[in-house]
């Protein structure tokens, strides 16, 4: 059975076992790659090796983050945010697999789960039997289907007992982990995913205040003809239902959708991200293609609010006006246009070049009525000087946007890394001006 729980007070007991199998799996990987050197050099064929290793480290990573669960789990599916973080083939399939599922849990671990969530006849409270097979078992917790007393089909979510303290002893070995990895998997830049992990998954353990963000969600996009977010039928601190929502997961359906359905895919996702905010208030902060659905008729469906922020009004027009900026190519016109706005703190020494780096993915596209998103464009993105996916934000801190808002950048990447991956080709500029303030 996959460890869940830890002791509490940092990494002791079970906890120093987590970090040490997540360190094991780093030890694992540099040998399996040394060897490899060492088997080139005897003369072996250098490209059958080099894939050999691959696919052998990529299954250590998909195996040890899986079996897991918490905060290295988290870990796998945020790499999966944006793909084009790891090199292609096994080790984004094997990121693919962590989420939608892992190995699963004993239904009897997580039964009083249920009793404390749910209630002593907690059974009651649902339609004929309760099946005790999951359908999904995620990072933070196993999704079960079944009737509710009404007839209506939903998703029960409950939490691994033990999970809180298991993701704060994960975070300790996460970050010398991943970054061991990096150095043995070229392609690959896991640092930032460490940072992300923190700044994320606290937020996520609460599935009260995940019903309650759901639920505004809901109510205010019931009936639109392009999104659908199942309503909300009971949520406790670690027992979350929902109703059911089917559909193909959005990582399949960008390798199997035809070009039309993947651009009309592509429309509606672009379209929730920007109008949320104004729409609800809040920024959905998880946009990792396994928390979204393509139905049968074609909308889009949306799963998974542990991770929101706050936006009351709408995106921020610190927002517009700075893309806005960022549309010229020329540092002296960004810079004349940023300190036109305000956004420049008096006195800055701002690397105007590094900032322009920095939001390419979101600038370049915003130069256009309609862009093509492609793996390619995202990783020649990847490739300037500043790495827009390792953001030095002492850069962005001499503009004059609030920090809280300055640490959305990654969702947004992962936005964009969302839209490569399906290569879907949408209007861009006229959806940026009809969500964001500013945008000229």
């Amino acid at each position: 059975m996959p460890e869940v729980g830890v002791g509490g007070g940092g990494p002791s007991g079970r906890g120093v076992v987590r970090v040490a199998r997540l360190g094991g799996m780093t030890a694992q990987m540099m040998g399996r790659s040394a060897w490899g050197r060492a088997q080139v050099w005897r003369g072996q064929d250098p490209t059958r090796v080099r894939e050999a290793t691959s696919r052998a480290n990529a299954a250590t990573m998909r195996d040890t983050l899986g079996s897991l669960k918490g905060g290295a789990q988290k870990a796998g599916q945020l790499l999966s945010t944006i793909d084009s973080l790891l090199p292609a083939g096994d080790w984004r399939d094997a990121v693919d697999s962590l989420q939608e599922s892992g190995s699963p849990v004993a239904f009897e671990v997580l039964e009083p789960v249920l009793a404390r969530g749910l209630g002593p006849r907690w059974r009651a409270r649902f339609s004929g039997d309760f099946v005790e097979t999951p359908v999904a078992s995620a990072s933070l917790g196993q999704v079960y289907r079944a009737t509710w007393a009404d007839g209506r089909e939903v998703a029960v979510k409950v939490q691994y007992p033990g999970v809180a303290a298991a993701v704060r002893a994960d975070l300790t070995g996460l970050t010398w982990a991943l970054r061991l990895a990096a150095l043995v998997s070229p392609g690959m830049a896991a640092a930032p995913v460490a940072r992300e992990l923190r700044m994320r998954v606290e937020g996520e353990l609460d599935y009260v205040a995940e019903g309650a963000a759901q639920a505004r969600f809901a109510s205010e996009f019931d009936g639109d003809p392009d999104i659908v977010v199942p309503a909300v039928v009971v949520a406790t601190p670690t027992v979350l239902v929902t109703q059911w929502l089917g559909g193909t997961p959005l990582a399949a359906f960008a390798v199997t959708g035809s070009q039309a359905a993947r651009d009309q895919a592509g429309v509606r996702f672009q379209r929730f991200a920007l109008s949320a905010p104004a729409r609800v208030g809040l920024l959905h902060a998880d946009p990792h293609p396994g928390n979204f659905r393509v139905l049968a008729d074609g909308r889009l469906g949306v799963l998974d609010f542990g991770a929101v922020v706050p936006m009351p009004g709408g995106l921020p027009p610190t927002f517009g006006h700075l893309i806005s900026a960022m549309r010229s190519d020329d540092p002296a016109e960004v810079l004349r246009r940023l300190v036109l706005a305000g956004l420049v703190r008096p006195g800055a020494d701002l690397d105007v070049v590094a900032l322009m780096d920095f939001l390419g993915p979101f600038s370049d596209p915003a130069r256009h009525e309609v862009f093509d998103f492609s793996p390619e464009w995202l990783q020649g993105q990847f490739a300037r000087e500043h790495d827009p996916r390792n953001p030095d934000y002492a850069v962005a801190l001499k503009l004059t946007i609030p920090p809280d808002q300055l640490m959305t950048h990654r969702v947004w990447l992962g936005i964009v890394g969302v839209l490569s991956r399906l290569r879907a080709t949408v209007p861009v500029l006229p959806e940026l001006r009809r969500w964001m303030v500013g945008i000229d």
